[in-house]
């Protein structure tokens, strides 16, 4: 693993401009959490650091724990957007595996600030809780494209195995990605969706 001093230290408050986005207050308290620990850094805790109000804060983040997911939201509109723009006759796991792929794409920069942010996300109990209805939103939207692809209702069996198969296969990239320091994010994410690509690719998957 990467030591805090890997994760890109702000400038000392003063002669700052307050952060007043949603990357800007995201970069702030992921060197909160390094440094603090995710428990005990409070909203104010970021909010001072930030140079903001708790109600500013409030208009970016519903919690504190919403801060590692950064604008998670978007970034899942944007997939969906993407899938709708792929043509037809691209294999359903092809088109899924570009988007995904997509979906995880960060400049270089923020290389340690999503090492941290992964690392909050699958270690720290109660991001694991909250990532529930996160993890929900973007299974969804495979499974919404699954299911126009297949011909079949959104919550059918196929469809949803599909998308818990992509979000099980993108967790399993990141985990390795997060023991291996040296590891390349989008290799492990093409050798994770090899491995579906040779498991589902004779059962109509490459419909």
């Amino acid at each position: 693993m990467t030591s805090s001093a890997d994760v890109p230290q702000p400038a000392p408050r003063a002669g700052r401009q307050p952060a007043t986005s949603v990357a800007e207050i995201g970069h702030v308290a992921l060197q909160l959490f390094v440094r603090n620990g995710f428990a005990a850094t409070t909203v104010d805790d970021i909010a001072t650091a930030c140079g903001i109000g708790r109600r500013t804060f409030f208009r970016y983040f519903p919690s504190k724990n919403d801060v590692p997911w950064g604008d998670f939201d978007a970034l899942v509109e944007r997939m969906r957007e993407h899938l709708a723009a792929t043509p037809p006759d691209v294999p359903l796991l092809d088109a899924l595996r570009a988007a995904v792929i997509r979906f995880n794409e960060f400049p270089p920069e923020e290389v340690e600030y999503h090492r941290r942010r992964m690392e909050l996300l699958l270690s720290v109990p109660t991001l694991v809780a909250h990532s529930t209805l996160r993890y929900a939103a973007w299974r969804q939207v495979i499974a919404e494209y699954a299911a126009r692809r297949l011909g079949e209702p959104e919550d059918a069996l196929r469809p949803q195995v599909i998308a818990w198969t992509f979000l099980a296969a993108s967790l399993s990239a990141y985990e390795e990605w997060l023991r291996r320091e040296d590891a390349d994010l989008p290799d492990l994410f093409t050798s994770a969706f090899a491995v579906l690509d040779e498991t589902f690719r004779g059962a109509g998957g490459g419909r």
